[in-house]
């Protein structure tokens, strides 16, 4: 199964954190419900956002609610109110003149992908094979919006300066997603991203930042997020993949480019009547979740090095944690068994001991490899690399056992 087919409109690590809900009857649904219970459970997670019901997401936004915005105000109508107040908290984050809310990121990245194939001329976009406008968003650019794309690399990292000059045609938007997720969540320096910026301009092009998870890339770039944002032209950001929202996205930019994508959002179906939970869970996230993301992307550093030393203590065969240090509070772990031996162990230590150690395990390629996810966020904090080993150790022992049967 590709990952197109298994992730396409929603990123794994999200779906897994909001809330049980009831099983259609479907295997896949019900393995689902199956797996949200027991994370639900655990009494301590190292991977992933808490895992809530519905009933507690409630609680929780209207715990967060009266400290976000003023609910003795109207509830929003087709983008004012609470709402108008995110696009403008979001752009004071960003340092943007302006920001516009989408209901979701893959609609904002075509909107930014459209309007500037409008204003260059070029309906080309060079981007990177591994992007999510790649992988996971079923070829929007291609079949809504008419845009084609073409790869400066295919290397598992971010396109360098070299390579953009030495592009073979023209283009009019170079599009970066910063952290390169499917290539591990990582980012170049902060020179090398200058450069190769500076090249897409000597091309003539504008600079797209698919930014879902631009939030947490400040404290490896040694800048502000408005330094950050201002070597792009448009920045997508996410409200929902590192903030704790329950959805939700924005564009960024010049009050004269917002301003165009909000004719083409309501083109797209996106100028929706009400949208006020969601605004005030990103609000929410921006006050809580914003100021933490520097203390959770130093964290996932000392979770990686003692999965690291607790993998080669235990003598696995071979595994890989990518990057070996993460840029970000996110990484990859991959381990060399079938993602339902690693799967069906993380259920049964979590529900035996009350440790989940990670969320989803998927197969890649070649098979008998597995991959999976791992975010460190607050309920990691409190993890030692002690406890991890430990944890770990009791893992794998289940696997090991698990291979067997």
């Amino acid at each position: 199964m590709s990952r197109s087919e298994r992730d396409t409109a929603e990123d794994a690590t999200a779906r897994s954190g909001n809330g049980g809900g009831q099983a259609d009857g479907s295997p896949a649904e019900s393995e689902r419900a199956r797996r949200l219970t027991v994370w639900h459970g655990a009494r301590r997670t190292l991977s992933g956002p808490a895992v809530q019901t519905l009933r507690e997401r409630l609680d929780r936004l209207a715990a967060d609610a009266p400290g976000t915005y003023d609910l003795a105000g109207w509830p929003d109508m087709y983008g004012d109110g609470v709402v108008g107040e995110l696009e403008r908290r979001t752009a004071d984050a960003l340092g943007t003149e302006a920001a516009a809310f989408f209901p979701t990121g893959t609609m904002a990245q075509q909107v930014a992908l459209r309007c500037w194939a409008g204003r260059t001329g070029s309906t080309t976009v060079a981007g990177h094979p591994l992007s999510h406008m790649e992988v996971h968003e079923r070829d929007a650019y291609a079949t809504v919006s008419g845009l084609r794309m073409v790869h400066p690399t295919d290397a598992p990292r971010l396109p360098t300066a070299k390579e953009i000059y030495d592009l073979q045609e023209p283009f009019g938007t170079l599009a970066l997603e910063l952290p390169l997720r499917d290539a591990g969540f990582v980012l170049p320096d902060w020179e090398e991203l200058t450069s190769t910026v500076v090249a897409a301009r000597e091309r003539d092009a504008v600079v797209h930042f698919d930014g879902a998870r631009i939030w947490e890339c400040a404290p490896h770039f040694g800048r502000s997020l408005p330094e950050i944002a201002a070597l792009a032209d448009s920045v997508y950001v996410s409200f929902y993949k590192s903030l704790g929202g329950i959805g939700g996205a924005a564009l960024a930019g010049t009050e004269d480019f917002i301003e165009e994508t909000r004719a083409w959002r309501h083109r797209y179906g996106g100028q929706i009547f009400q949208q006020w939970p969601t605004a005030l869970t990103a609000l929410a996230g921006l006050d809580r979740e914003l100021p933490r993301l520097p203390e959770y992307v130093a964290h996932a550093k000392v979770v990686a090095r003692a999965l690291q030393e607790g993998l080669a203590g235990a003598g696995v065969p071979w595994f890989r944690v990518q990057p070996e240090e993460p840029f970000t509070h996110q990484f990859h772990l991959w381990l060399p068994y079938p993602a339902k031996v690693l799967n069906d162990a993380g259920m049964r230590q979590a529900q035996e001991t009350g440790i989940s150690l990670f969320r989803t395990w998927l197969d890649e390629s070649p098979p008998g490899l597995a991959m999976t996810e791992v975010m460190v966020s607050s309920s990691a904090l409190h993890w030692t690399a002690d406890d991890i080993r430990t944890a770990l150790t009791d893992f794998l022992g289940r696997v090991e056992r698990g291979g067997r049967q």
